[in-house]
């Protein structure tokens, strides 16, 4: 049956909620363009432009919403971030244009003698809606160090003397992918020595202040400051109270103009502690946590393992939870990091041309990944087995290095890290690992 289309009224398709489009479309006359297009039905054709009918119009399309599943979709292998250059200053995590515009905003506010509106906590004022968030966060960090350093007594972990890597199993792995000082003499083989709760969770500290719109830190009152982890020091200024810490907490906000702080309230000088600063922080610290915390017992360890894991993730969410509010600086070369709306003017930076900034850190916007950072390393399907080798190393994956030591004590890995940790791929041997597309 043939059937040229020819249209004088119809109906409008409607998309229904399963993303079809179901509508009639009459024609009563015939279109000159649609008597060159024939139909072609039962191996025959036909031409009867003159004839009445209708089109169904069933144009299915994928449903763009929040529970469409090409969204929701877990990919099934995921590779990590690509490691940035050291001979490279890191990308800003807010896009420059964005940086220049508000600079611009606020340079044209204040040439009209405008404050610049502040709300808290850039205005040094508390968030309260925060403050039992840090506090959660404070005590998922101290059961985080605790599990760590328990679950470290059952699941070795061998670190290189060299470099910076970590490998969690029973032998370190034949991955020749060193690049410690020494390297060529050992053709990149690492050399593995016996790992701590550091190698695992890189410690990132960061200076405390009283008060973090005060005076900056200069490079020769450094050490007028301790060095606690970028953690602790962000739930401080959160609006935890930790005895031995103190933390100014206004109660009028700052004022500002532009770049220029016109009202910060006074300066006040620092409240000595009352308190042994060094029994506070050792429960938040991880120096020497593996002497203090005894080994667990074998039926203990899978529980203690969950419990870890949850802490661990917790942890993360409440970092990020808080870096949205308050802010965090990080130098654009090296691994430092300032709690506090500045960073600090300490000439410690010795990374790519630190000459040019007569040691100076580049600050920019930090991101949680360097507060908290995961510290990747490759996963072991079977940690008693043998060696990883460099011939099969594209297909192993990697996991952070809690989840690692978790995960081997018994714990349930989350759903976000199995694609990165290719729990699907069967490994082929040696001699087959050429034959592999």
């Amino acid at each position: 049956m043939l059937q040229h289309i020819s249209a004088l009224t119809y109906t409008p398709c409607w998309l229904s909620q399963n993303g079809a489009c179901p509508g009639m479309v009459f024609y009563k006359k015939p279109l000159q363009w649609a008597y060159p297009f024939l139909l072609k039905f039962d191996h025959k054709y036909h031409a009867s432009p003159r004839r009445q009918g209708a089109i169904l119009c069933t144009d299915r399309r994928h449903n763009q919403g929040r529970n469409s599943k090409k969204r929701d979709t877990v990919p099934q292998n995921v590779d990590l971030p690509t490691l940035l250059p050291k001979k490279k200053k890191k990308p800003y995590p807010i896009p420059l244009k964005k940086i220049q515009q508000a600079a611009r905003a606020d340079k044209k506010l204040a040439e009209l003698g405008v404050e610049k509106k502040l709300e808290p906590p850039k205005n040094g004022l508390l968030v309260p809606d925060l403050i039992p968030a840090a506090y959660e966060l404070l005590d998922d960090w101290k059961l985080l160090i605790k599990g760590l350093a328990q679950l470290l007594h059952s699941i070795p972990v061998h670190a290189c003397s060299e470099c910076s890597q970590i490998h969690v199993a029973q032998t370190g792995h034949e991955i020749q992918d060193c690049l410690g000082p020494t390297n060529s003499s050992r053709r990149s083989f690492h050399s593995w020595v016996k790992g701590s709760i550091n190698d695992v969770l890189i410690p990132i500290e960061s200076y405390h202040m009283y008060d973090p719109f005060g005076t900056r830190i200069k490079h020769e009152t450094r050490f007028n400051y301790d060095r606690i982890p970028a953690v602790v020091e962000l739930c401080i200024q959160a609006g935890v109270d930790l005895p031995g810490y103190p933390s100014r907490r206004r109660t009028k906000p700052i004022r500002m103009m532009g770049k220029k702080v016109i009202d910060v309230g006074g300066l006040v000088d620092e409240p000595r502690p009352s308190v042994d600063t060094s029994s506070v922080i050792m429960d938040l610290d991880t120096h020497r946590a593996f002497e203090r915390f005894a080994p667990p017992l074998e039926s203990e360890v899978p529980r203690i393992a969950q419990e870890t894991i949850d802490a661990y993730e917790k942890v993360k969410l409440g970092v990020t939870k808080l870096m949205k509010k308050y802010t965090v600086k990080a130098c654009g070369y090296c691994s430092e990091v300032h709690v506090g709306p500045w960073g600090h003017n300490a000439k410690l930076c010795g990374e790519f041309k630190h000459q040019w900034r007569d040691g100076k850190h580049g600050w920019q916007d930090a991101t949680v990944d360097e507060v908290f950072p995961p510290n990747y390393v490759w996963h072991v399907q079977d940690p008693k087995g043998l060696p990883l080798k460099s011939a099969l190393k594209r297909f192993y994956g990697k996991a952070p290095a809690v989840v690692e030591v978790c995960m081997q004590a018994g714990a349930h890995i989350p759903q976000k890290y199995k694609p990165m940790m290719r729990l699907d791929i069967v490994l082929p041997d040696n001699e087959e690992s050429r034959l592999v597309a």
